[in-house]
């Protein structure tokens, strides 16, 4: 009976007390597993801005984390939730307003690239914890496939071959027209910012993983590749945050409140259901109706005993009070007999000279 009630007692208990924590508002850089319901903060990982070229810990990095490219050519440099904390500056084809909130970037040819703005919201993409980064500077066409028609001009039919040479020189000078015409729509594209034009922007995934080797660092990133027209990029960090836990700041009970609420739990299970057994079944009234009473009662009446000994025992080591209706009896009562003693002897004494 006891058991069955527990078991359906306590799952009530834990999912209210899930149900309030889902509901109060989450802080930055931190999720709740939709399937195991652990929590995760990537806040742990995060490298915070130096306060006068200091960091505010001495644990803390001075540095953000780097990912090396290998045989893409580059390094990489990211932050997790948090904007890089180097002072990076002409940001290709990002508004000067937005530099300081790069998380993600690499430099090639002495030209800084973003990979991707600040974000501070994690999400689960199946069992997968992801981090996503967007925003970043708009995607080389260089490093894309050429315009159709300069492929078609180039597989076509060599009608060029009957025209003179003044009609090849017009068709030169209308190509360099329009690839001027196309540097120029580029760099406006840049210079707004993507606002007016719909340019494609460079973005970071990076998928976190969980590393429970103690002796590893807090983190570590690894390149993983780039999309073929290189406006998406793949990484991997291991890290003990994504390893989720408990939300500590939500625990309203620690383990000792845990244990104390199952114990209240437990008692008055067993104080209800021996009463109603004792009443209904056995037909005991009064402080009989108390389950296992005879035992109760022995243990009360050990512990009352036990008090009285202890407080006898005590009382002797009590201060008496001093004052004129006290008498030294015991040296009074000792003269006494040493008297009647003598008496005893003297008329002995006479009794036999007698």
């Amino acid at each position: 009976m006891h058991p069955t009630f527990l078991s359906v007692l306590l799952p009530v208990l834990l999912s209210s007390r899930s149900v309030f924590a889902d509901s109060e508002p989450s802080k930055p850089c931190t999720i709740f597993s939709p399937y195991t319901g652990a929590y995760y903060d990537l806040n742990a990982i995060a490298v915070q801005p130096l306060v006068d070229h200091k960091p505010a810990h001495k644990e803390d990095r001075t540095e953000s984390w780097h990912a090396k490219g290998y045989d893409y050519g580059t390094n990489f440099t990211l932050n997790f939730c948090r904007p890089v904390i180097e002072d990076i500056s002409d940001v290709v084809g990002v508004d000067e307003s937005l530099w300081k909130n790069v998380s993600a970037y690499y430099k090639y040819d002495e030209k800084i690239y973003s990979i991707g703005q600040q974000s501070s919201e994690p999400v689960f993409r199946g069992r997968k914890l992801v981090l996503n980064y967007t925003g970043g500077s708009p995607c080389d066409r260089q490093l894309t496939k050429l315009p159709r028609k300069l492929i078609d001009d180039d597989d076509g039919d060599h009608k060029s071959e009957d025209n003179d040479d003044d009609h090849k020189k017009d068709d030169d000078h209308k190509k360099d027209d329009d690839d001027d015409d196309h540097r120029k729509d580029d760099d406006k594209k840049h210079n707004n910012g993507g606002k007016k034009y719909n340019v494609r922007r460079k973005s970071t995934i990076i998928s976190l993983l969980c590393e429970r080797d103690s002796l590893a660092p807090n983190a570590h990133l690894s390149f993983l590749g780039a999309s073929e027209d290189e406006c998406t990029y793949f990484f991997e960090a291991k890290a003990k945050a994504a390893c989720g836990g408990v939300n500590e700041t939500q625990q309203t009970l620690g383990p000792g409140g845990v244990f104390g609420v199952i114990a209240l739990i437990a008692a008055a299970v067993y104080l209800i259901g021996g009463i109603a057994y004792q009443r209904t079944v056995m037909h005991q009234r009064g402080w009989r109706q108390l389950p296992n009473y005879s035992t109760w009662a022995g243990i009360g009446n050990f512990l009352w005993e036990f008090f009285i000994i202890l407080t006898s025992s005590c009382a002797r080591f009590l201060p008496r009070r001093q004052g004129y209706n006290q008498l030294p009896t015991h040296s009074r009562s000792r003269s006494s007999r040493a008297e009647d003693e003598n008496r005893l002897i003297d008329q002995l004494d006479e009794e036999w000279d007698d």
